[in-house]
């Protein structure tokens, strides 16, 4: 099938969406301020966020999920601000780190104003690790009309997991080879071509912040490639 036969774009959200590294970073280093500690805040957001993942990936592989990625998010913070010396830090402020600031992450730029041309042609579905709320809150607060949202924590089975790519293109009654993963993560488009999904790779060179990504360079086996949501846009045949 070629890139015609496309009828939904699911996208990847912690990442490819949404701006997590600033986020967290702000957030950890604001409040320390109130401590009068400091680190290397960019450092540490970078080891919640590989934790979390850790967490999240694969989960469900063997028996049921007992957390979410707000579950995740909490245990890594906790684990992280500990071994950092940063125990001051309060239960509340704990939460508003973990669960505030993370509900309320900013969009990268370039997807707002994307979403509605690219949904005048597909389906457009955040199909994600993240929760259900995460995906909710995030979607009020930059102003984004998701035609659907698939959360592997309804699925049961996360990613990288075949069943969940195989139950997300079920949920929108298409074939796999109809949908199409889009995300900035060499690891999900991965595993989503293989059960049949074509794959988009749009690069997020500043998703790790200073770090950067730690696989920036696109599998040449996607589909498209592209530096960015207009990028894309046009590379569907959509007016960016």
């Amino acid at each position: 099938m070629s890139l015609d036969d496309i009828k939904a774009l699911t996208f990847d959200t912690g990442g490819t969406i949404l701006d997590w590294h600033t986020g967290f970073s702000t957030a950890i280093a604001q409040t320390a301020a109130k401590h009068g500690v400091e680190r290397d805040w960019p450092v540490l957001a970078n080891e919640i966020r590989k934790r979390s993942l850790g967490r999240m990936l694969n989960l469900g592989e063997h028996e049921p999920p007992a957390y979410n990625f707000d579950g995740a998010h909490r245990a890594s913070l906790d684990e992280v601000l500990d071994e950092n010396g940063l125990g001051a830090f309060t239960d509340e402020e704990r939460h508003a780190i973990a669960w505030d600031r993370v509900h309320k992450f900013d969009c990268w730029p370039d997807f707002p104003p994307a979403l509605p041309k690219l949904r005048a042609s597909y389906i457009c579905a955040s199909f994600t690790i993240l929760s259900f709320r995460i995906i909710i809150d995030t979607a009020r607060h930059n102003g984004l009309s998701w035609d659907a949202v698939i959360s592997c924590e309804a699925i049961g089975k996360y990613k990288l997991l075949p069943e969940s790519y195989q139950t997300a293109a079920r949920f929108l009654q298409l074939d796999p080879s109809e949908c199409c993963m889009v995300a900035c993560h060499n690891f999900d488009l991965d595993a989503a071509r293989s059960q049949g999904f074509k794959t988009a790779f749009v690069r997020r060179p500043d998703e790790w912040g200073p770090a950067g990504p730690p696989d920036p360079e696109p599998n040449p086996a996607n589909d498209i490639i592209v530096d960015d949501f207009p990028s894309l846009a046009r590379a569907l045949g959509v007016s960016a």
